[in-house]
């Protein structure tokens, strides 16, 4: 298979496409795009899977760390507590949140990659339509012109060279070329009733990926806005903040789980079309539009072991408009002597061939290759290197918000323990509380010796 031009798999493309699969009952699955088949939809479903897998291990861990920490047998009295550690929970925290922050960025990038992707294969899709859609409209007109000359100038022609049959005939051979081109040129509107429209899927991919943007967005400035207000109740020593901000990094927690199983399975069934997407493409569009193989072939492949399968019809139309020039310059010698009233038909008909043979080379040049190729490869590099590029970054910003938000979750409830009490007494006597933990950290220190002479006043 020919590869388009600029378009080569990348490493990244070469690595995911080696990856073992099986399907549910762990029997190996071929690599090869295949998503019609039921064993290949269980492989990438596993792939998903072990993204649930994960989830379902942090949440045994969080849940394990949290009932050992909150059923801990409190200290005997008396006893000599250890030193909190309240600086170590604080950084702790504080540090799994900006890992959280730069991967948001990393989200954001990826995102903005996989949008750019999809906006460059809807891009060559509409270009790939215009170019069709020009080459049914140039046949459509072209017939049609051709059809009005042999219906009005030709039929004139015959009608005023009535007494000189040999005049007649050469009309008559005139309007057969004219017919046999407008019949070769019906045969090049390949696309003219094709259900499949690249237009169509041009939207309906737009519109997927509007709606799949949008919702990373908002799942990066959920998480963007869970992370600023978790730093902020720990400034403010807020427990109240900092519970509310525990329920909602549970929740984006499985939401990024969620969001790793998908792109991990997208990541892996892209990988392994754009490994060799010719071979499925060419299935698919044969079966979708039911073109011969060679038309097919001839705009997926561009390379010089395929022969332009409208080269015959070509060559035809062009030896027919050829042979109608030659018989109308013979009629118009022939009027210039005879008959003054033929000159005008002859003339409308020697600007219309000349029309149509304008039109015919502009037609030759829509139907090379070249330019649906050109399309073609450029759909690929947008789908296979610049969204899945954006895929593998969406993946390492899932990974990065599901190990923050873990390690968030076990820290929080440390540090809120740590918070000191906001008794009525302190808020009325003016004291503030200090940085956080620092207060912790100043109740473990032994108070001073009194000065000699100074009583306790009794209460």
């Amino acid at each position: 298979m020919g590869a388009p031009p600029g378009y080569r798999p990348s490493a990244w493309v070469h690595l995911l496409h080696q990856l073992p699969r099986a399907d549910f009952q762990l029997r190996p699955v071929p690599s090869g795009f295949a998503p019609q088949e039921q064993e290949y939809q269980q492989a990438l479903l596993l792939v998903a899977a072990l993204a649930g897998l994960g989830l379902g291990l942090s949440l045994i861990v969080i849940a394990v760390y949290l009932i050992r920490f909150c059923c801990r047998p409190p200290e005997p009295p008396g006893a000599k507590s250890a030193t909190p550690g309240g600086g170590c929970v604080t950084w702790s925290c504080i540090a799994a949140l900006l890992v959280s922050c730069a991967g948001i960025g990393i989200g954001f990038y990826g995102n903005s990659e996989t949008s750019d992707g999809v906006s460059q294969l809807s891009s060559a899709l509409l270009h790939a339509n215009n170019t069709l859609s020009a080459i049914d409209h140039l046949v459509l007109e072209m017939v049609e012109r051709l059809g009005g000359a042999v219906r009005t100038e030709l039929t004139t022609l015959e009608e005023v060279f009535t007494q000189r049959t040999e005049l007649v005939a050469a009309a008559r051979g005139a309007r057969r070329q004219a017919e046999a081109v407008a019949q070769q040129l019906q045969g090049l509107a390949f696309w003219r009733g094709v259900p499949l429209s690249p237009l169509q899927v041009a939207e309906d991919v737009s519109f997927v990926e509007e709606y799949r943007w949008l919702a990373y967005v908002l799942l990066l400035l959920l998480e963007l806005l869970v992370c600023l207000f978790t730093l902020l109740g720990l400034a403010k020593q807020s427990k109240w903040l900092v519970i509310v901000m525990m329920v909602m990094s549970l929740l984006v927690l499985i939401l990024s789980w969620a969001s790793l199983g998908l792109e991990a399975a997208a990541a892996v069934g892209l990988s392994d079309f754009c490994s060799s997407p010719d071979t499925y493409l060419l299935n698919l569009t044969q079966e979708e539009t039911g073109l011969s193989s060679d038309i097919l072939n001839y705009y997926f492949l561009c390379n010089q072991a395929v022969s332009n399968p409208f080269q015959q019809r070509l060559t035809l139309t062009q030896r027919a408009l050829a042979n109608i020039h030659s018989q109308l310059q013979g009629l118009e010698r022939e009027a210039g002597v005879q008959s003054s009233s033929a000159q005008e038909p002859l003339l409308s008909l020697e600007e219309t061939l000349n029309v149509t043979e304008g039109s015919f080379h502009q037609l030759v040049a829509l139907l090379n290759c070249r330019g649906l190729h050109k399309d073609y490869g450029a759909a690929l590099r947008g789908l296979c290197e610049d969204a899945l590029e954006g895929l593998l970054f969406l993946l390492l910003f899932s990974l990065l918000s599901a190990g923050a938000l873990a390690t968030t979750l076990c820290s929080l409830p440390r540090a809120w323990v740590l918070f000191p009490p906001r008794s009525p007494s302190a808020s009325c006597s003016g004291s503030r509380p200090s940085e956080p933990f620092l207060h912790a950290r100043l109740e473990s220190v032994p108070p001073l010796c009194s000065p000699p002479g100074c009583r306790r006043r009794p209460h």
